[in-house]
């Protein structure tokens, strides 16, 4: 009878040792991790715009399609969230006045994109919508739900545009370099005039031309100096703030006509 136990028990044996090394081919699945240049940006009122770099790393690459160039990183620097209104004006017996408006729920106030390649030859453009990734692409909540589509739609776009003229939407195509396989180096732009807030780093990681994997990291904007006493004041004694902004402004114009009065 024990003969018949050790057979089987050399053939469980045999299995298991057969299946240890399948299991260890089985390859590491790809990550990616970033990390800012710094942690926070202080700015002053002679703030004209800066470069952020942002390094990172791939996970498990596979030195085969690495060697080929088939990974591609798209990392995005998102400012705070806020409700923003966008307004249409027309012309009235002359004059231009605010007729249509619509409110658009937490849109980013700032949205830097750095890519290796050019958008469309990265991946499809459906997976820009899934992921919400890239300005065209980012969903701008109405709050009113009610209104047309076609009303929302042209807001959306006259939002979009508004945020690419000033400077706070931007996209620098080539602006992520592979130092190695799997080391790279990202560049986005702050804007001269980018919000104070907490603004989050992302970076999308994809392999020819499939989404793999996403990491993040938080980036804090903060004014320094005067200008960030100015700024702490208004915020935590508005009230007061305003009371010495009307008296400042009474002083300044009777200044002024006292100055440049004719007798």
């Amino acid at each position: 009878m024990k003969a018949p136990n050790a057979f089987a028990t050399a053939v469980v044996l045999s299995l298991l040792a057969a299946a240890a090394p399948a299991k260890a081919q089985v390859p590491l699945t790809e990550g990616i991790q970033i990390g800012l240049s710094t942690d926070n940006v202080s700015i002053t009122a002679g703030f004209s715009g800066a470069d952020l770099t942002i390094f990172g790393s791939l996970e498990n690459p596979d030195p085969l399609v690495a060697r080929q160039g088939r990974y591609d990183v798209i990392v995005v620097l998102e400012g705070p969230p806020k409700p923003v209104v966008v307004r249409r004006k027309d012309r009235v017996l002359g004059l231009w006045v605010n007729l249509d408006s619509e409110t658009f729920e937490n849109v980013p106030v700032s949205y830097s994109v750095a890519t290796t390649r050019p958008l469309q030859d990265i991946t499809e453009p459906n997976s820009y919508k899934q992921l919400s990734l890239g300005a065209s692409n980012l969903y701008m909540q109405p709050a009113d739900a009610g209104d047309s589509p076609a009303t929302i739609e042209e807001f959306t776009a006259a939002l979009r545009s508004r945020k690419a003229a000033t400077g706070l939407y931007s996209e620098n195509v080539g602006g992520v370099q592979f130092l190695s396989q799997n080391l790279f180096r990202a560049t986005v732009r702050l804007a001269p005039n980018v919000p104070v807030g907490t603004h989050k780093a992302r970076a999308f990681l994809f392999k020819s031309g499939v989404f793999i994997k996403e990491s993040s990291a938080q980036l804090e904007i903060r004014k320094s100096g005067f200008e960030q006493s100015i700024f702490r004041v208004a915020h935590n004694y508005s009230f007061l703030y305003g009371i010495f902004a009307i008296s400042l402004a009474m002083l300044t114009g009777w200044l002024g006509r006292v100055i440049f009065r004719k007798d």
